[in-house]
């Protein structure tokens, strides 16, 4: 039986914000409490450095769980793969909250928390291809970025979620409590979260698309290979600027400010409020793809943010809340401007056999590079110059870059999805 497209979306919303929120709870803990909790031996812009690797090697993963669930994804369907997917970050992430940590086990400590990050990493690697395809291809052509833009905002609202639920608990906690045991709260309530979202997904039918289209190869990367080398490159490179923008606005401006001597209070309330806005205004951009195009959203948006980051950190360094709130609200608008449209114009780029493995495989390869690195090189950065500027350059370069790419690209808006291998 079909299901509506409203409860589609509402399914994948609800699993990538409880997938984003314990990925993106990793990157706040790492932040503020895994420095001390798992490296105490060194200084505190080194150890959240190494906090900071650990965090990286999540990345590592998923072009990994992008093969493989793209695979089965192309082979088997999108449903199962995603039930499948949700399962293995829901345990993740409950695990770290039991750890032992470095007062306990010593470097073993930091080994189980890496490992388990690799598991958050190969399960994220596999989620996001099969979320944004299951809405695209139960939707209909003409508002196809507005539809497949709502599992983008799970990402916001994941990092929403995280970023409360910390910010309450270091609000409400002495700091001595807070690192004792209340840093662990968060990571177990994943496991409530994650039996809301299975049971939502459990209910929802197989995309039709899928179930119509005949297999094209046994082995669907060959097929990617094949028909969608480029495709592949241009998704590669229209992820660096949208990836690297997030990292940076959301995750390693909590270090940026407390080197800086700004409260940890200020800079978590001001990326909740910037959250709650990117949340609402992404399916705004999707939905404006629609009439003018994927392209011309996506470029204004790439363009934004490597302006916009040489404005981003002098307005932190203010200590201003209002003014942190606003640097960190305009840079997530621009990211939106590239996350919003991206769902439909990836999706639009490969045929259906080999959908699942092109989207993940383009996506999760960048990801390497972009937002696995970006708070380690932004950190390295800093800790080499003791400037913003560095950072500043760093972001900008990769906006040229993927504006670039996004340019070399074709427009997809309106794409049959059920022709084999899209038209160039």
């Amino acid at each position: 039986m079909a299901t509506s497209i409203k409860k589609i979306v509402a399914a994948s919303l609800i699993g990538t914000t409880i997938e984003w929120y314990d990925f993106f709870l990793y990157g706040s803990a790492a932040a503020l409490v895994f420095n001390q909790l798992f490296f105490p031996e060194s200084d505190p812009l080194t150890g959240t450095l190494l906090s900071f690797l650990t965090y990286a090697v999540g990345f590592v993963a998923r072009p990994l769980g992008g093969l493989i669930f793209g695979h089965f994804g192309d082979r088997v369907g999108r449903k199962t793969l995603l039930v499948v997917s949700l399962l293995m970050m829901g345990a993740a992430t409950f695990l770290i909250g039991c750890l032992p940590t470095y007062e306990t086990l010593g470097p073993a400590a930091a080994l189980l928390l890496t490992a388990l990050r690799l598991v958050q990493g190969f399960a994220l690697g596999g989620e996001w291809g099969g979320a944004v395809l299951i809405v695209s291809e139960h939707g209909d052509t003409a508002r196809r970025g507005f539809w497949a833009s709502w599992p983008q905002a799970g990402a916001p609202g994941g990092n929403l979620l995280a970023t409360g639920v910390l910010a309450a608990l270091a609000a409400w906690q002495p700091e001595e409590a807070f690192l004792a045991w209340g840093w662990r709260v968060p990571f177990l309530l994943s496991g409530v979260l994650v039996l809301i979202g299975l049971w939502i997904r459990l209910t929802i039918s197989e995309s039709p698309v899928f179930q119509q289209a005949p297999p094209e190869e046994k082995a669907p990367i060959v097929g990617v290979l094949r028909h969608h080398g480029k495709d592949v490159v241009v998704a590669i490179g229209a992820r660096l600027a949208e990836n690297i923008s997030f990292y940076l606005l959301t995750v390693f401006v909590i270090t940026y400010a407390t080197t800086n001597d700004i409260a940890n209070s200020t800079v978590l309330n001001a990326v909740l409020i910037a959250s709650a806005i990117h949340f609402v205004t992404i399916p705004m951009w999707g939905a404006l793809s629609d009439r003018i195009g994927r392209r011309p959203i996506y470029l204004a948006g790439a363009a934004g943010i490597g302006v916009w980051i040489f404005a981003f950190f002098p307005l932190v360094d203010t200590g201003n809340f209002l003014a942190i709130t606003l640097a960190v609200t305009v840079g997530l608008l621009f990211h939106g401007m590239m996350y919003g449209p991206q769902a439909a114009f990836f999706s639009e780029l490969f045929g259906t056999r080999m959908r699942y493995t092109g989207v993940s495989i383009g996506a999760q390869l960048s990801a390497i590079v972009a937002g696995a690195l970006a708070p380690v090189i932004a950190v390295a950065l800093l800790r080499s110059y003791g400037s913003s500027v560095p950072i500043s350059i760093y972001l900008g370069l990769a906006a040229v870059l993927t504006l670039t790419a996004v340019y070399a690209a074709r427009e997809t808006q309106g794409s049959d999805l059920t022709e084999r291998t899209p038209a160039r």
